[in-house]
């Protein structure tokens, strides 16, 4: 058997973080197996769904490096299959159009309020007559289609994850709706969730389905529909819901969900992605966390999927974020940091530049845990001119310290050439003459060329503002603040 799985995201939204992982879960089964991966995007809610979810989708699914084999298929684009399978189904007498009104399904819910009931459709318009159906289209009422549902029926099937699972049909709430009421000259409205759903898996020929817990009472109701349209039904698979530190599901009230939201804070994708795979997955007898994804679809299988929810960890992923970024090459990092340093409104120019950049990057990078830390790690090692903190402006009013950064400007001056090595030694020659101790030297230093006590490595500093010529600029300013 071919292995075919597919992701099939809602466009009603941003790509959200527990779509992702579904989308993660199933590219490491389908590469694992040798099978095809087809990307669905379901946008049959048309009031809610926007063309600029769908391109973040698509975009999150591409920064992330999930290539997909087929698709992106549109259901919109769809329909006809959805309606032919709709009166398939009224044909064969599996389905049939119903008359209540939403005044009477308010009515009903309420009764069942009252009595302590779990809320269900009475299937009160099952076996109408023919009669009773032109009363209601006289009195201008509109159907929507309803698919039987047989409250005796045990639906039964094996999760590769939950292992046996077991449904009755009375637990589903009643005949499930699967079009709704049609508009103009519609023989029926626009088919629903669970009957596009299966439509769209028995075309495309999935073989598996790999997708949230939420999805269990849905998998009841479809498998239903696969058995009444006459075709095999799909292996399934339900995966743990993320939850947060309070072990509820993941929402929006928990702020940041979705995958731009992530790359906006600074996460490098493989870092998503890695951390992704760890939320419900563990490989066996392995104590690895670091896993791309190639890496991890040689280890992949749903018997290491856990059932139980997986909570998020914000400090986990910091951790594996940091590991990739202190990991890669300055030069691999370093375009990946521009954005934040044009956002922060640091003045530089990226091509002419970049040489530059490349020094910065190796001198902070293993410092960042996240991408947009280059912000205020990189902040004192930009521009000509700076602001002094209290505490540098103590040290540089020091006794000894104005003579100390006039003979390191002297020093400058008359150096041919400048680099790691003649940095240390000017401090050196400067400790000497002055018969002071080299902290002092370090740290007056430090405080004229940042502003600050405490940064980066001042020698790799010092080479990278000598390149501007922004340590002149700075010892002078400094050496005016002493003099003030």
């Amino acid at each position: 058997m071919t292995v075919r799985v597919r992701i099939a995201p809602s466009p009603t939204g941003n790509f959200h973080i527990g779509t992702a992982r579904t989308a993660i879960f199933n590219w490491l089964f389908v590469r694992n197996h040798g099978g095809q991966f087809i990307l669905r995007i379901e946008d049959t809610d048309t009031e809610r769904s926007r063309p600029e979810f769908t391109e973040n989708i698509l975009d999150g699914m591409t920064w992330l490096g999930l290539n997909w084999d087929e698709g992106p298929f549109f259901q919109t684009q769809r329909l006809d299959l959805y309606r032919q399978a709709v009166q398939t189904l009224l044909d064969k007498g599996l389905a049939y159009r119903c008359y209540t009104t939403s005044d009477e399904l308010d009515q009903m819910r309420a009764t069942q309020q009252a009595r302590h009931e779990a809320p269900r459709y009475d299937n009160r318009h099952r076996n109408l007559t023919a009669e009773q159906i032109a009363q209601f289209e006289a009195e201008g009422r509109k159907p929507v289609i309803r698919f039987k549902i047989d409250d005796d029926r045990e639906i039964v099937w094996d999760d590769q994850v939950r292992g046996k699972m077991t449904w009755k049909g009375r637990d589903l709430g009643g005949d499930m709706v699967i079009a709704r009421q049609p508009e103009g000259d519609e023989t029926f409205g626009q088919p629903l969730y669970n009957l596009a759903v299966v439509v769209d898996d028995m075309d495309m020929k999935i073989s598996h389905v790999l997708r949230g817990e939420d999805h269990i009472a849905n998998t009841a109701k479809q498998i239903l529909l696969y058995e009444a349209l006459g075709e095999e039904i799909p292996v399934f698979a339900h995966t743990p819901l993320i939850l947060n530190e309070k072990g509820q599901k993941l929402s929006k009230r928990d702020g940041v969900t979705s995958i731009s939201d992530f790359k906006r804070m600074g996460f490098l994708p493989e870092a998503i992605a890695n951390y992704m795979i760890l939320l419900g997955w563990t490989p066996e007898n392995s104590t690895q966390e670091l896993f791309s994804l190639d890496e991890a679809a040689q280890l992949f299988g749903l018997d290491r999927v856990n059932k139980a929810g997986a909570k998020f960890d914000w400090d986990k992923l910091d951790w594996i974020n940091s590991q990739y970024l202190h990991n890669k090459a300055p030069e691999a990092v370093v375009d990946q940091l521009i954005p934040y340093w044009q956002e922060a409104g640091y003045e530089f120019d990226p091509e002419g530049d970049r040489d530059w950049l490349i020094q910065l990057t190796e001198i902070i990078v293993h410092s960042l845990t996240r991408l947009a830390d280059a912000i205020p790690e990189s902040r004192l090692l930009f521009g000509e001119k700076i602001k002094f903190s209290e505490k540098a402006i103590a040290q540089l009013q020091l006794e000894n310290v104005e003579p100390v950064l006039n003979s390191i400007q002297d020093n400058l001056a008359s150096a041919t050439e400048f680099n790691a090595d003649i940095a240390k030694d000017i401090i050196k020659q400067v400790t000497k003459a002055h018969n002071v101790k080299k902290g002092l030297v370090m740290k007056s230093l430090r405080a004229a060329l940042t502003g600050e006590l405490q940064g980066p490595d001042l020698i790799q500093s010092w080479a990278l503002l000598h390149r501007k010529g922004w340590d002149k600029a700075r010892l002078q300013q400094a050496l005016a603040v002493i003099s003030s």
